[in-house]
């Protein structure tokens, strides 16, 4: 079975090294931490802007994506099963996708961000910034790829990715769902699957001994 990523060059980052909105992907099971992490985060498909103007299978896909948020599942490395209590990052596109019956969905994030690359639906992001031109084509469903949330020997070495749901009516702020072990929302860190903040680029510095995550781009899931 595929998973998120080989982290076989260095040591996994503990939880509690992890920087703000980076991600260390550990290579094995990780318990959740008893501190430091707030509760999952949920929100209603109706909280959230222009969600009634998307088509219906994307309307379908975000309501699939938002119900795993309501299960209390945490981050399991390797699962792409609800029933296993949790789910990698990766794991939890396969699973929603498959739901919603797209065929030949790749396992793990790097090929993932392969498959929407020969679609030609990739839009690639060197800007840091959240109101840049390069965010202009962003919607709803669509998928967000990383690098650099830990070692990996895949290649492209893409080693996370989510969904965008869009802005949240109450803030204006672009939020994504998903499954990490230790992005934000709403400022607070959460373990597992959720709703987080989008961000393209962490406030804080990675600790020592961590890589640096960076946001590579987005794009359109094939076939939805």
């Amino acid at each position: 079975m595929g998973t998120d990523a080989d982290a076989v060059a260095t040591p996994a980052v503990t939880p509690s090294a992890t920087a703000e909105n980076s991600e260390a992907e550990s290579a094995s099971p990780s318990p959740k931490p008893s501190q430091s992490f707030a509760p999952d985060a949920s929100l209603d498909s109706s909280e959230l802007e222009d969600f009634a103007a998307q088509p219906p299978k994307v309307q379908a896909l975000l309501e699939s994506a938002l119900q795993l948020t309501r299960q209390n599942l945490t981050y399991t490395y390797s699962s792409d099963d609800p029933a296993n209590g949790g789910m990698d990052c990766s794991g939890f596109i396969y699973y929603v996708l498959t739901q919603a019956g797209l065929p030949d969905v790749p396992r793990d994030a790097s090929e993932q961000y392969s498959w929407v690359r020969k679609a030609d639906n990739f839009r690639a992001v060197i800007s840091r910034r959240l109101d840049g031109f390069e965010l202009d084509e962003l919607k709803p469903g669509d998928l967000l790829f990383w690098s650099g949330t830990y070692n990996t020997n895949h290649d492209p070495p893409v080693s996370h990715t989510m969904i965008y749901l869009g802005r949240e009516k109450s803030t204006g702020d672009r939020v994504m769902v998903g499954s990490t072990d230790g992005r934000t929302y709403h400022g607070l860190r959460r373990w597992g699957v959720s709703v987080f903040d989008f961000k393209p680029v962490s406030a804080a510095s990675p600790p020592p001994g961590a890589t640096a995550p960076r946001f590579i781009g987005y794009g359109a899931i094939p076939g939805l």
